[in-house]
């Protein structure tokens, strides 16, 4: 039996040649394009066995649809700054922690109403996994809501 290393043809410097793209398109237009091969089909497959009028409101919502992701589409991304985003991120920030609160309260409400045999701790411990949900929603929003504090107002 001979044991001896082989050398191989092929050596690792070898680029493997790929083919490059003739056209970069930009990222939301490629949204644009697959959410319509996505869309469309399910559309045209769908329209036919539902009612008429419920047909009618799919191809409504379908031609907003398309409509309302060709604007998007002519949206350049290179062009939006820091300074432009600011106020999204302030309402995602309060967004989060306003649906965190709410959906506690929604819990408290739920708890105190359908199941009030159950003490505090009983609730907390039954339920645990929803209070830390919708705690760390609420925290993580205020994270958000703390970092646009601390971020510099002039660029």
């Amino acid at each position: 039996m001979d044991f001896e290393p082989q050398s191989t043809a092929q050596t690792a410097s070898e680029k493997v040649p790929f083919a490059e793209p003739s056209v970069t398109r930009k990222p939301l237009e490629l949204l644009r394009d697959t959410e319509a091969l996505l869309r469309r089909p399910a559309v045209a497959a769908l329209v036919p066995i539902l009612p008429p009028k419920i047909a009618r409101n799919v191809e409504t919502a379908s031609s907003f649809a398309e409509e309302s992701l060709t604007e998007v589409a002519k949206i350049d991304l290179e062009t939006i700054g820091d300074v432009e985003l600011r106020s999204p991120r302030i309402k995602v920030g309060l967004s989060f922690v306003g649906f965190g609160a709410l959906m506690t309260v929604v819990l408290l409400l739920y708890l105190n109403t359908l199941h009030p045999e159950l003490n505090t701790v009983q609730q907390i411990g039954r339920y645990w996994y929803q209070y830390v949900w919708f705690v760390c929603l609420g925290v993580a929003g205020l994270f958000i809501l703390g970092r646009e504090a601390m971020r510099p107002t002039k660029l």
